[in-house]
């Protein structure tokens, strides 16, 4: 029997990184996956080859949370989690950052995590999960990733009110915050079909040794154990809490 057995889950952002490893894995462990993403073609091929649902979805949009939400209403007649992963990064000097560069990593980031909770939390089974993506930098500072930092920040925040507001119903709602994680995200190479992505994931294990106390970059699929985790009832009586996946880093800084 997998983890997730008779679950329906929506996971934003799946069409690649870490969203992408997380449908895998649940679909894996016998979720009915529901693939959401503003990368199509991408998208439906994943869906198309997990068995899965997929469904256009920019997070920003409130009419296009109701969409996606009614649509796996339509497939699957429910919905038991929600994987808010989407996410987007700008690296900029705080001032030196331009409002409306500011505002589109808002958007995604915080504004996606906050309507994504607010449409589906009242359709979600009583007892269902939530698992938002956060970051190392949600808890800690990071220079010239300002714009990110404060939204990851407030998906903290959302995570730990959504968990109060929620408990009454049974749904338990955490966030993952990930460190230096080799997606596209740090690792443009992966994008690129004529680059090699492996020997540019080992020259950032290489970057983050002397940062890092486990001396390398994390892997998405690290990552989404984490996610299965918290959506499976192995977590069963964890909630409103961030769950920091980063090698060590925040542990703080060896002078050794």
């Amino acid at each position: 029997m997998g983890k997730l057995d008779g679950r329906v889950v929506l996971v934003t952002g799946a069409a690649r990184g870490q969203g992408e490893q997380e449908a895998r894995l649940f679909a894996e462990e016998g979720a009915r996956v529901v693939v959401a993403d503003v990368l199509d073609d991408q998208g439906a091929a994943l869906a198309k080859e997990i068995g899965a649902l997929y469904v256009h979805l920019d997070v920003g949009e409130e009419a296009q949370w109701r969409e996606a939400v009614d649509a796996a209403g339509q497939a699957y007649g429910r919905l038991d989690g929600l994987v808010n992963n989407a996410g987007i990064l700008r690296f900029n000097a705080l001032t030196d950052t331009p409002l409306d560069e500011f505002m589109q990593v808002v958007r995604v980031n915080q504004v996606g995590c906050f309507l994504g909770i607010r449409t589906v939390a009242p359709v979600l089974a009583d007892g269902g999960t939530i698992v938002n993506t956060a970051s190392y930098t949600g808890l800690t500072g990071m220079a010239a990733v300002g714009a990110y930092a404060a939204s990851k920040h407030a998906v903290v925040g959302l995570t730990r009110v959504a968990a109060l507001e929620l408990a009454p119903r049974g749904i338990r709602v955490n966030a993952v915050c990930p460190g230096a994680i080799d997606t596209a995200m740090s690792n443009p190479a992966a994008l690129d079909p004529e680059a090699d992505a492996e020997e540019t994931a080992k020259a950032l294990d290489g970057l983050y040794r002397g940062l890092v106390p486990l001396g390398r970059i994390g892997r998405p699929e690290e990552v989404a154990r984490l996610a299965l985790f918290l959506t499976s009832d192995d977590s069963s009586y964890i909630t409103g809490q961030p769950f920091v996946i980063d090698g060590g880093w925040l542990a703080g800084v060896s002078v050794i």
